[in-house]
């Protein structure tokens, strides 16, 4: 298998705010886009044909993933005018794919262990991985490595195997040769055209990763994913420290950052380039800290995301949470992490969370978020606030 083509067109209405402004497949974790990490995982076994549908805020792919030289591979763009499911996405690469390729989604976090055998399997073959309990998730039916029908399960459903609670999960991940075409015209999702192949008498292949596999469909899966990651982040020291300055477990600091001194980071974390941390400051692990962010003096950030160009002020306190690129934020910011009820389009869901910010936020000094506030982007927060279930976009709370 020499080519891919890898799905990155959808737009991730679930995960807003942080979609709004850039699609699923750009959300960052430790540092990098999600589907960065998918073509290098392709790029790691040898697959350096990529095929990448876009659509929504395509130009933003474009600009970072480029041709794809940088990564070691070769990347040619189609768009996918209306994100009309993944069947619809995957036909409008019919005409230049090869004979036998790959179909991956560009929004999944994938290692390169999870595919290193699929890349050799036979066409007519998913990639499937078993999960426990998955709530959300499509999954499979499999009967001694064949596939016997996709489904999508339902919120009520207690199980779909023998073992209680846990499921085949289809990856989305394929092996298919160019007759796959003839099977997806008209239809809009991969899944429900490979029923109807199944119903008709076709086989498809079942093979289990035990790799690397998580979706991101909520906003508090960035951290999931962003802890996974971390765990085999690679330590290393682009930056400078001053004296006094105390690092301890995996932690990546990038050029030109500059840690101040009586700091202390304990991994693993990460931290970007062109950062300012401290004096004082507390990088606790599974932190993962953008580009140009300035952490200033005796400020606490334990299991977070910060993205690019954040200005963090004194003596701020945040824990589970996610603040997303161009946020300026004030001394004395509390985001405690607790155990809340959340309502996302399809539900409610009991997670424990701290704040979720949405990007270009102006927060005032001596703001306190609820565990579980999301907060919209653009959003203006006066000082000695105590804020709490989700502001949309260009909220002004006085």
């Amino acid at each position: 298998m020499k080519q891919a083509v890898v799905l990155a067109a959808g737009e991730g209405n679930r995960l807003r705010p942080f979609t709004v402004n850039k699609p699923k497949a750009m959300l960052a974790v430790a540092g990098k886009p999600i589907l960065q990490y998918v073509i290098e995982s392709l790029a790691q076994n040898g697959i350096r044909e990529i095929v990448l549908v876009v659509g929504y805020r395509r130009e933003q792919i474009f600009d970072y993933i480029g041709s794809g030289e940088r990564f070691g591979v070769k990347i040619e763009y189609i768009n996918q005018e209306r994100q009309l499911g993944t069947a619809d996405a995957l036909m409008q690469a019919r005409e230049i794919v090869d004979k036998e390729f790959l179909v991956l989604p560009g929004d999944k976090l994938i290692d390169g262990v999870t595919i290193s055998e699929f890349a050799h399997t036979e066409t007519n073959a998913m990639l499937v991985k078993k999960m426990e309990n998955p709530m959300r998730d499509l999954v499979v039916t499999v009967d001694e490595d064949v596939v016997k029908q996709a489904i999508r399960r339902e919120r009520r459903a207690v199980s779909y195997s023998r073992e209680q609670g846990v499921c085949m999960v289809n990856t989305g991940i394929y092996a298919f040769n160019s007759k796959i075409f003839a099977s997806i015209e008209g239809e809009q999702t991969i899944p429900v055209a490979l029923n109807s192949m199944l119903s008709g008498g076709n086989r498809l292949k079942a093979v289990e990763t035990k790799g690397i596999w998580l979706d991101i469909t909520y906003p508090w899966d960035i951290i999931n994913l962003n802890n996974t990651v971390l765990r085999s982040v690679e330590p290393g020291m682009g930056g400078t420290t001053e004296d006094n300055v105390s690092i301890r477990g995996q932690v990546s600091l990038g050029e030109n950052t500059l840690v101040k001194s009586n700091s202390y980071i304990e991994g693993p974390v990460v931290i970007g380039r062109g950062c300012e941390i401290g004096p004082n400051a507390c990088i606790l692990p599974f932190t993962s800290i953008g580009d140009n962010v300035v952490i200033t003096p005796f400020t606490q950030i334990k299991n977070s995301v910060i993205g690019n160009d954040v200005s963090i002020g004194a003596g701020s306190v945040i824990q589970n949470s996610v603040i997303d690129r161009g946020c300026v934020i004030e001394d004395n910011f509390g985001a405690i992490s607790g155990e809340t009820e959340i309502k996302i389009n399809d539900g409610y869901h009991l997670v424990n969370i701290g704040a979720m910010v949405g990007e270009g936020c102006r927060l005032e000094s001596h703001i306190v978020a609820r565990p579980g506030v999301i907060i919209g982007n653009y959003s203006r927060i006066q000082s000695l606030k105590v804020i709490s279930g989700k502001l949309p976009d260009k909220s002004i709370v006085m």
